[in-house]
């Protein structure tokens, strides 16, 4: 194990609110449905391997679970060791990736002969939080946010690459990988969201407006950075060349609370405003700089914490904390 981080400090200026505006609770909903499952645990971080077979964990159950969404058959694989596990990825070659966030590990679980293998952390390094395979899946990045760090993990030899927070307390959370490969995260703890770079593991800080706690973040096909304001009730976005600034303010403002979010391959931006209830499943179209579609949860939610799209079939998966799986289809495949 290595540590390798370089600190670059860059401060941006504060972007008026986009117009970004909305009318009406309810306007072209979308496709929600959502299945209950019983092994409870706060079900949550679905990730659609393939159209009959969605991946979740129970991070209080302390399981991994598998749902088919044509026959609403659920597959429960139970956890002994109690890990918390708070996130989950799967491979193209099947294998289950999840985070150990109670014992400082990430497994991997091999569905075909049910064996579990551990990759231990850094003693430090307590609480794994969240996954996301690079470009190729040479690497798994991850996030901790009380351990205040980023991490890499080869695949081909387990070794791990741990890189600090540029910020103290700053609660490393969301991931994403852009397209020239750069890592982007969020910093939940604070008003700024650091990226790095894959190469040099060099990092570079984005300073946002006072008071933004930044939770998730995705990234659109142009290079563009977003992220949920789960404090003020903006959806933002970072250029990343001129480090210019924007911000809309959300459907349901002050109160929105804004928490999981996911890219479309049209490049829309969907995110669920947990601050209502129920929680808002909303859609945003960067072209026109409008939030375009808001869809009531029929469960309620609670709070939805984490989405994934599923390109193939244009559907965004979500779990809640109503102890459900939720699908909504924001593309016709």
């Amino acid at each position: 194990m290595r540590a390798i981080v370089t600190i670059i400090t860059l401060v941006l200026g504060l972007a008026a609110f986009e117009d970004g505006s909305f009318a009406g609770e309810s306007r072209n909903p979308v496709d929600i449905r959502e299945w209950e499952i019983p092994a409870g645990g706060r079900s949550r971080d679905p990730f659609a391997s393939t159209k009959d077979a969605v991946w979740f964990v129970g991070q209080s159950g302390d399981y991994l679970g598998r749902l088919n969404p044509g026959t609403g058959k659920i597959f429960i694989r139970e956890l002994k060791d109690e890990p918390g596990p708070h996130n989950l990825i799967v491979g193209t070659d099947g294998m289950v990736w999840y985070s150990g966030n109670h014992d400082n590990y990430i497994g991997r679980y091999d569905p075909k002969s049910d064996q579990i293998e551990k990759i231990k952390l850094p003693d430090d390094i307590d609480d794994p939080h969240t996954l996301i395979f690079d470009r190729g899946e040479k690497n798994i990045w991850f996030t901790a946010q009380h351990a205040n760090v980023m991490g890499r993990l080869s695949l081909s030899d387990r070794k791990i690459d741990i890189i600090p927070s540029p910020v103290a307390s700053s609660r490393p959370y969301g991931i994403i990988i852009a397209p020239d490969g750069h890592v982007w995260v969020a910093l939940f703890g604070t008003n700024r969201i650091a990226a790095v770079d894959p190469v040099t593991l060099k990092t570079t800080s984005y300073t946002l407006p006072d008071g933004a706690r930044p939770r998730r973040i995705d990234v659109t096909g142009d290079g563009h950075v977003w992220y949920t304001d789960y404090r003020r009730g903006t959806l933002g976005r970072i250029l990343p060349k001129s480090g210019a600034l924007s911000e809309w303010r959300m459907p349901s403002g002050d109160d929105a609370r804004p928490y999981g979010m996911a890219v479309d391959a049209e490049n829309r931006v969907w995110f669920v405003e947990t601050g209502v209830s129920p929680n808002q499943f909303v859609g945003f179209e960067p072209k026109s700089g409008q939030f375009f579609s808001v869809t009531p949860i029929p469960s309620g939610a609670g709070s939805v914490r984490h989405m994934h799209y599923h390109a193939p079939t244009g559907q965004v998966w979500f779990g809640t904390d109503e102890d459900t799986i939720g699908r909504a289809r924001v593309l016709k495949r």
